[in-house]
């Protein structure tokens, strides 16, 4: 993974260079020769038509970054092996496409291409892992310093903290570009020769990108002739490698170094001063330094290399890059807490201050409050005085009222004396009324027995009638038909002679019960107009007792009965129109009875006739 991220962080470079329009994306056929370039410098297989199968399916151009990546890990990243390229050749490429575009130098105080072919790659080392690719300045310090270091001068720091200061959007960061814009302005580098600023950073080139903790040259003892060589030697993890020079083209042996290797200083002998010796668990190599300080150098750089075997650490450099970003995020942590907690006692403090000027402004409404109560109790008091004043008015007053009131009260229960001997009036008059009602209603019920019976009688009367109409005409029928045949028939005539007599002995008996019937229809209605006539008595007594007597009216005369005055009953009073109806209705009853008695003996005067 550390391997893959290192990169795409190169790749990330040469894609940006390819999108000149800066839309996020880029054609086919330049990412065709770019996918061609990545497998030659990674010593990979190539496969031409990948690219087009993969983007089958997307005709709309070209293609963004996003959707370079899978095909970017299948066929280029997931085939990589560490160890079967050389990672500077891979990064020469990138740099190559994208310096074309973005690298700018500024004349005489330039730094050469190599040169800052190796910042860029220093950059990308020290980079934060997140797109778009920049270095905090805790890492442009540390690397600058590194450099200085190399070249056994002091940092300017001055000018480093004003460029930031001048700059505060890149606090944060800033990119590769600003970074190799930083260098060649001759600031940080003012009275240093090129030549060892390029050696310089060929050094820290070579100790934090290509690994080397350590090189230079030292004495070997040979295994075999046990004879002393120099060689020029370089220490990364995981071995120490040897070589007849520093150009490096003709290489030696190596040292394998493992968590079971140990140095050890040894004491000079054979000629020899400033010894050492590294101790695995096949051989015994034996070394001699120019100085003792040279020699203190390599037993750490070497013990250095066994504690990262011992730890399964790969490389120094990555884990003080984690050192340094763990420290920056818990100085940021720190710094963040701090912050935080200056904000608490911020915020604390301005609530001290809030609650302060709460109780100032406590304090201010109580006296106010006091002013105010002091107030109120004077207006209370005033208000009191006023209202007892009021209320002695009051009282004169309703004592003044209660001498009315009570003698109105005398007044009023003389007139209410009054009333109740009128109301007494009144019941003794009502009794006197519902009795006379309840005569009146068994009259009339009396009334209506009667007229039901005599109604019956007319009916039977009429039904006989119909029989003797009927008889009458079967007579003549046969008195027509049956001149002839008079002789043969007499008997038959004499039969219906004999049956007309006994319904004329009937229909005489038939007008005795209906003048039986008349007469008791007579009695009920002078029945009736005896108790209409009471009635309308009680109305007239009724009538002048609703009739209050007022203080200023004179007494009647004793000729009237005792009442004020008599008032002829109105024609709303129903009384009055109930008896009208009942006359109406015996009148015609009466016409009816009169009319079925004619009727009754125009059939007798028919029956008598021959």
């Amino acid at each position: 993974m550390e391997l893959r991220s290192e990169l795409l962080k190169s790749i990330w470079y040469a894609f940006t260079a390819l999108d000149v329009e800066k839309s996020g994306k880029v054609s086919k056929s330049q990412l065709k020769v770019l996918s061609h370039n990545l497998c030659t410098v990674l010593s990979i297989p190539h496969d031409p038509v990948a690219l087009e199968e993969h983007f089958r399916d997307d005709d709309d151009g070209p293609v963004s970054s996003q959707g370079y990546m899978p095909y970017l890990n299948k066929y280029i990243l997931d085939k990589v092996k560490e160890g079967s390229f050389v990672k500077e050749n891979f990064d020469e490429l990138c740099w190559t496409l994208t310096a074309k575009k973005n690298y700018r130098p500024n004349g005489k105080t330039s730094i050469p291409l190599k040169d800052a072919f190796r910042f860029w790659c220093l950059f990308n080392f020290l980079s934060e892992d997140k797109y778009p690719l920049v270095m905090v300045p805790d890492e442009v310090e540390y690397l600058l310093k590194k450099v200085c270091m190399a070249m056994n001068v002091e940092l300017n720091y001055v000018e480093l903290e004003d460029y930031f200061s001048q700059e505060p959007l890149q606090q944060s960061g800033i990119v590769v570009w600003k970074f190799l814009e930083l260098v060649n302005s001759g600031k940080l580098t003012r009275g240093i020769d090129k030549d060892a600023l390029s050696m310089a950073i060929e050094e820290v080139y070579r100790e934090i990108v290509e690994d080397v903790l350590k090189q230079g040259y030292l004495w070997k003892k040979g295994q075999l002739r046990r004879n002393w060589t120099e060689r020029w030697f370089t220490l990364r993890p995981s071995t120490l490698a040897y070589y007849v020079s520093e150009d490096r083209k003709e290489r030696k042996g190596s040292i394998p170094l493992d968590r079971n290797c140990c140095v050890e200083v040894l004491p000079d002998k054979d000629g020899k001063r400033c010894m050492f010796c590294v101790k695995t668990l096949a051989k015994t190599y034996e070394m001699s330094a120019s100085d003792t300080k040279q020699r203190q150098e390599w037993t750490t750089a070497i013990q250095t290399v066994i504690r990262l075997e011992s730890e399964d650490k790969k490389s120094l450099h990555k884990d003080l890059k984690l050192k340094r970003r763990e420290q920056r995020e818990q100085r940021e942590r720190r710094k963040a807490a701090k912050e935080e907690e200056m904000l608490r006692l911020r915020a604390l403090q301005e609530e001290k201050e809030k609650k302060l000027q709460e109780l100032e402004l406590l304090k201010e409404a109580q006296r106010q409050a006091e002013v105010l109560l002091q107030q109120d109790e004077q207006r209370r008091r005033a208000q009191h005085e006023e209202m007892q004043r009021a209320l002695e008015v009051q009282l004169r007053d309703a004592e003044q009222a209660r001498a009315s009131m009570q003698a109105e009260m005398v007044l009023k229960e003389a007139e209410a004396e009054r009333q109740k001997k009128r109301i007494q009036e009144l019941e003794e008059m009502q009794q006197g009324l519902e009795e006379a009602l309840r005569l009146e209603i068994k009259a009339r019920q009396d009334e209506e027995a009667f007229r039901y019976a005599q109604a019956r009688l007319l009916a039977e009367e009429e039904e006989k009638l119909k029989q003797l109409m009927f008889m009458k005409e079967e007579q003549e029928e046969y008195i027509l038909k049956t001149q002839r045949e008079k002789q043969e028939l007499r008997q038959e005539m004499e039969t219906k002679s004999r049956a007309l007599e006994e319904a004329q002995l009937h229909l005489e008996e038939v007008r005795v019960n209906r003048q039986r019937v008349d007469q008791d229809v007579m009695a009920a209605q002078r029945k009736l107009r005896q108790a209409s006539t009471n009635v309308k008595h009680w109305n007239v007594q009724m009538n002048r007792l609703m009739h209050p007597i007022g203080p200023g009216d004179k007494k009647s005369s004793p000729g009237l009965g005792g009442f004020s005055s008599f008032r002829v009953p109105s024609q709303k009073d129903p009384g009055l129109k109930l008896r009208q109806k009942s006359e109406e209705r015996e009148r015609e009853e009466s016409k009816e009875n009169v009319e079925s008695a004619r009727r009754l003996s125009q059939a007798s005067d028919m029956d008598t006739q021959p």
